[in-house]
């Protein structure tokens, strides 16, 4: 058994030992919280057993149980997977050999939903207000719905039209186009987001979270309006990781059901989430001849490759290559057959 020294956990209780390191290495909530689903998941279908008693039999019983039985997807599968390395590497610092050896499940490539410009437009006509401006943000710039929701007042550059994305996945940060047409509405939003921010400071409410502790460093830096969200929440709420009650941004299912109810009103069948948007702005771009290594950049994917899809999504739409039926000579006309009336 190989074992390396992390810095000590304060927690006794094993599931907040397992948040205590997620923090401590950075890690988005979305995945804590995923982590502690798949990680209470498998505790409790092993009868309430410390997985230091387990191993590799329970281990592969459970994947193979979430495979069979349940049924989930590759992804969902290489998750939970994850899940459990994390529980025995990183939270009981146990480096077992038959780690090593589970295979994960090949992930099922897709090719991605991909609407028509008139169809992006037929969608973002039927959403208004505040969302709506959220929604033409995110096929304006290609960001995913969560950068776009978490972006900050300073990071608007109205001057040199760009925005700037901070921490985006792979913890990287990126600078993407401010479409002109957005400009006004995102004036108007930046005014609207100022009251509300004046407003809190008059009711002495405590600031937005900041990241990395930067609150210790410079106090009070989450009560200036540079760090407010650019799309405040219209109600205060309690921080899950600190218990503050404090103004979040929006809350991120009211893209998705917007969308939706302007998906069914424009009487689209194809399936359609925020992250289509992000992928019909990379799609578009590429029917115009951007380069792809811009799109790549704009895009914040650290491989070509995954920008790669959308070109075979453009190939096959635009004709490119033609199917071997049309070569052939068209079918003689069948006759209709004659009726015989007595």
């Amino acid at each position: 058994m190989n074992t390396r020294i992390l810095p000590p956990l304060r927690s006794a209780r094993l599931l907040d030992q397992v948040r205590e390191r997620a923090r401590y290495l950075h890690y988005s909530l979305s995945t804590e919280k995923a982590y502690l689903y798949w990680i209470r998941f498998f505790i409790r279908w092993q009868q309430m057993k410390h997985p230091r008693d387990m191993g590799a039999p329970e281990v592969e019983a459970f994947l193979t149980m979430l495979a069979t039985e349940r049924r989930i997807s590759s992804s969902s599968h290489n998750q939970a997977l994850s899940a459990l390395l994390f529980l025995y590497r990183e939270v009981l610092v146990i480096q077992l050999p038959w780690m090593d050896d589970i295979k994960r499940p090949n992930y099922t490539k897709r090719i991605p939903t991909v609407l028509t410009r008139d169809e992006v437009s037929a969608v973002l006509v039927g959403m208004e207000g505040t969302i709506g401006v959220v929604a033409r943000l995110l096929y304006g710039t290609g960001m995913r719905l969560m950068e776009g929701l978490r972006l900050r007042v300073k990071d608007v550059d109205f001057d040199r039209h760009v925005i700037v994305v901070r921490e985006a996945k792979g913890n990287k940060d990126r600078v993407v186009m401010l479409p002109h047409s957005l400009v006004e509405p995102l004036r108007a939003q930046m005014r609207s987001a100022r009251a509300q921010w004046e407003a809190d400071r008059r009711d002495q409410c405590g600031g937005v979270d900041v990241p990395h502790a930067l609150e210790k460093k410079y106090p009070r830096v989450g009560q200036t309006w540079g760090w407010f969200w650019l799309f405040p929440s219209p109600t205060l709420a309690v921080d899950p990781a600190t218990g503050v009650v404090r103004r979040h941004h929006l809350y991120e299912d009211r893209l998705p059901r917007a969308i939706r109810k302007a998906v069914r009103a424009a009487g689209i069948v194809k399936h359609v989430s925020a992250h289509t948007l992000r992928h019909s702005f990379a799609t578009h771009l590429l029917q115009a001849g951007t380069d792809i290594r811009t799109v790549q950049e704009l895009l914040g994917h650290s491989d070509v490759s995954t920008t790669m899809i959308y070109t075979h999504v453009l190939k096959v739409a635009a004709g490119g290559t033609a199917s071997p039926l049309d070569a052939l000579a068209p079918p003689p006309v069948a006759k209709e057959p004659e009726v015989a009336y007595a």
